[in-house]
């Protein structure tokens, strides 16, 4: 059965008042690499249909939501069944509203988008160049790349039927000196793997691991540090998704909750340097799904938005807060606009930005710190969105504009709005890739900056 055919199925057997069916296919494949040579890979694919309820009473909206994995023709009157008996065992959903409704997009009958092990064949052949060079250098390579095509198909008892097919593509490269002493980690983000490069990418960990040959210690500390796209997207997406809740801030729980009540959207959150933070589901190579496709009700979702279109919007717009992640209902509560998440996120300077590259900006530096990436970065604060986290696999030291060797591993303490403020400088924005919540948020791009005084709380002994 098809899953058009499926999503037809389901509404058909629906009782409910209500009745949203999510079908979504999902062809996954990967290779794996570790010292110098290929290891394992693999494909898989597999189906997850998600049907979502309403039974409306005296009392209000209530909505059941229940998602299975392999679900077929007959299997699929059961889950909707089931649907169905935990929409009326719930009580009345705060964010009911009614569903959206429309006619058949035009690409609703298109089948599944697939992908393959063959994705990889540039790739593979890259990697040998790379393993052949990292060999005569004496170093080892690691890592992995993946590459999925999930496509959804959405239809609801108001006639809305809509079809989205999302590629998405990883690649995580790590090289290591013989005895282990040096490392040095790259990961990019790809549609097609058509943009990537493994010797390109080689050739980066192999200078890296040149710099980290002189060894610096350095004492906790505030530093000038220079931070590349890869790991100031790992602050700026932390701080959209745990900050930038309409909820969060109306309910007083978030950094953009305002003292008294209400939210801070209006704010100037930066200081001279000013970004502009924003998404939009038809960037160039970040196209995302250009609806809302919500699989349960959350901070930032809500399932009676399904299939609710997306346009671009501007979170932070030359420094100030302009708006919030908002469903209809927190609209509502709020008085701020729909705002949708959205699968993708830029940043870029708007006033005072200096449009250099990173090798630039390192050219440019008397004394600094160097980077890379950050690792297990977890939430301190919510009222100021303090974050702790470890750096990992390269922190160099620039000196009178050069790297001068490696310096060891540091805790730091940092909140992504204060970074805002204190932006020394923002370079230009490009595709990237973060390391710690790149799994989960695969498309962003964001400038190099300069932070003046980012705050190294103390030595770390991390490897």
């Amino acid at each position: 059965m098809t899953p058009q055919e499926l999503v037809e199925r389901a509404l058909d057997r629906s009782t409910a008042d209500g009745c949203i069916v999510l079908v979504e296919e999902a062809d996954r494949a990967n290779i794996r690499w570790a010292n110098n040579t290929l290891t394992t890979n693999g494909q898989t694919q597999g189906r997850r249909v998600t049907v979502i309820s309403t039974v409306s009473a005296q009392a209000g909206t209530a909505v059941g939501v229940l998602t299975r994995a392999g679900t077929d023709e007959d299997t699929i009157a059961d889950l909707v069944a089931a649907s169905e008996m935990a929409a009326r065992n719930a009580g009345p959903a705060p964010d009911a509203a009614p569903l959206i409704a429309g006619d058949a997009g035009a690409d609703f009958a298109e089948p599944v988008a697939h992908t393959s092990i063959g994705v990889f064949t540039d790739v593979a052949v890259q990697l040998g160049e790379a393993f052949d060079a990292a060999r005569s250098a004496g170093t080892l390579l690691f890592g992995y790349a993946e590459h999925e095509m999930k496509t959804t198909y959405l239809g609801t008892s108001t006639g809305l039927r809509r079809r989205h097919a999302q590629p998405t593509g990883t690649m995580q490269l790590n090289a290591k000196s013989a005895d282990f002493a040096r490392s040095a980690y790259v990961g990019v983000a790809t549609d097609d793997f058509t943009d990537v490069n493994a010797v390109t990418m080689n050739d980066r960990l192999a200078t890296r691991l040149d710099w980290a040959k002189r060894r610096v210690e350095l004492p906790a500390g505030r530093y000038e540090t220079l931070l590349p796209p890869d790991a100031i997207a790992d602050f700026i997406t932390f701080g959209h998704f745990v900050g930038g809740s309409a909820r969060d801030a109306h309910d007083g729980r978030s950094v953009y909750s305002r003292p008294g009540g209400g939210t801070r959207v209006g704010d100037q959150l930066c200081g001279d340097r000013r970004v502009t933070v924003d998404s939009d589901p038809h960037a160039a190579g970040m196209v995302c799904a250009p609806f809302v496709m919500a699989h349960a009700n959350n901070e930032i979702e809500s399932v009676f938005d399904d299939g609710l279109s997306l346009t671009p919007t501007e979170w932070i717009k030359d420094g100030v807060l302009t708006t919030l992640i908002a469903t209809r209902y927190m609209s509502r509560q709020t008085g701020l606009p729909v705002a949708p998440y959205i699968d993708n996120l830029t940043m870029r300077a708007t006033t005072g930005g200096s449009g250099a590259s990173l090798d630039d900006m390192i050219a440019s530096t008397e004394r600094a710190l160097l980077l890379t990436c950050v690792w297990y970065v977890r939430p301190v604060d919510p009222q100021t969105l303090l974050l702790t986290g470890l750096t990992r696999d390269g922190v160099y030291l620039v000196e009178h504009g050069e790297v001068t060797g490696a310096v060891n591993n540091f805790r730091f303490n940092e909140s992504p709005v204060e970074l805002f403020r204190r932006l020394g400088e923002v370079g230009r924005t490009e595709r990237c890739l973060g390391r710690e919540f790149g799994e989960y948020f695969n498309r962003t791009a964001m400038p190099a900056v300069r932070v003046p005084d980012f705050n190294m709380s103390s030595v770390s002994q991390a490897a």
